[in-house]
């Protein structure tokens, strides 16, 4: 049976040990905490393990020289080994959680390049937004107005500062090669530092299970000279398209397996919007949920009263106008005289600013202590 089992060797050489051989700084500081906790732990595995083979074998029956004790019951010395010996390993592990959970900290900006290399004062970090899609990954680069789907470029030596979330299920942001996993999780942001040492192409990947789609959830990580990134981003903005709204739309639809492909520009707001789960038009904000639960929240015909107000207020914004009570008016000046936002009806506060909070139900709607079960269920 073991000579059967010899080829099945032969699959490890598909194995790859990528964790073990970083490109980026805090890569190198996380392989260098899985070895030195291994090499911890192994100072108690390994002479367990010893003993119980010695043991096993020197008071085997065959040996008479071993001495029989049958009414053997303690020993001091072996006590203390056997203690003693744990506590110590397991206050060096806590020690070394406790300072790699602080050093390595995601939220924490980087002080060094690299172990011999200090921060140089004055470099700006490149902003990197990650979006975990249905399935594939969308980067936006705010610094350079270009977006990319399935492909992320960094500059060697150049501090990364990504800011990371979803639009539907929850992921993981992993590139083994430059740091470790960090969610993605839609109405949530998370963010990595991180930098890369070294240039070449590399690998990144969900590595938490999301659906259909999760096999082929990569995306290429590639690592370039400052010179090479440059030509990269003018690529980008002479090759790539608009991704407009429509074109968002569309990339949202769930899909496997999507190219590489570079947008030349984005929609502003855009992640701040994806991050506020309102990408579309029409959709209220996480933001402005908030805001009318912050102000008492409502229920009702109240709530979507709430909600006109708060459309009408975004469309007197989006035309350049005050929303009302956001200023005080002229003296002499009635209220609400702002310019009515095209396309939109009177908000339902302006005919009778004493309507909000008055408690009454609106006339010709049943109250819901009123409403048979059957028409709730309706």
């Amino acid at each position: 049976m073991p000579f059967l089992a010899l080829p099945l060797l032969a699959l490890l050489g598909g194995c790859n040990l990528v964790v073990m051989q970083p490109m980026g700084y805090v890569a190198e500081q996380q392989r260098n905490l899985v070895l030195a906790s291994t090499g911890l732990m192994l100072l108690i595995i390994v002479p367990v393990i010893a003993c119980t083979l010695f043991f096993a074998w020197h008071f085997r029956a065959s040996n008479e020289k071993a001495v029989y004790d049958p009414d053997w019951h303690h020993s001091t010395q072996l006590e203390v080994l056997i203690w003693t010996a744990p506590l110590m390993i397991i206050i060096a592990l806590g020690a070394l959680t406790w300072i790699s959970t602080h050093t390595l900290d995601p939220f924490r900006p980087l002080t060094r390049i690299d172990a011999k290399r200090a921060l140089p004062a004055g470099v700006e970090p490149l902003q990197v937004e990650v979006v975990a899609m249905d399935w594939k990954w969308l980067f936006l680069y705010p610094q350079y107005g270009v977006a990319t789907v399935n492909e992320l470029a960094a500059p060697v030596d150049r501090p990364i500062t990504f800011k990371i979330t979803a639009t539907n299920v929850m992921n993981t942001f992993y590139i083994p090669t430059l740091a470790g996993m960090i969610y993605a999780m839609p109405g949530m942001e998370t963010k990595l530092h991180a930098v890369i040492n070294k240039a070449g192409d590399y690998e990144g990947r969900s590595a938490h299970y999301s659906g259909a789609g999760f096999s082929n959830m990569f995306f290429a990580f590639r690592g370039l000279s400052n010179a090479d990134f440059d030509a990269w981003v003018a690529k980008a903005k002479a090759e790539g398209k608009d991704l407009s709204q429509d074109t968002y739309t569309e990339l949202a639809r769930p899909s496997e397996a999507e190219p590489a492909r570079l947008y030349k520009s984005y929609a502003d707001g855009l992640y701040r919007r994806i991050l506020d789960l309102c990408p579309f038009p029409g959709q209220m904000c996480m933001s402005e949920m908030m805001r009318i639960d912050a102000q008492g929240g409502a229920t009702g015909a109240e709530a979507e009263a709430n909600y006109e107000r708060l459309r009408y207020d975004k469309a007197l914004a989006a035309q350049g106008n005050e929303p009302p009570g956001a200023t005080a008016p002229a003296s002499g000046s009635p209220p609400h005289s702002q310019t009515q936002p095209q396309g939109m009806q009177p908000r339902p506060d302006m005919g009778n600013p004493d309507s909000r909070g008055s408690g009454e139900q609106p006339v010709g709607q049943d109250r819901p202590d009123q409403i048979a079960p059957k028409q709730l269920n309706e």
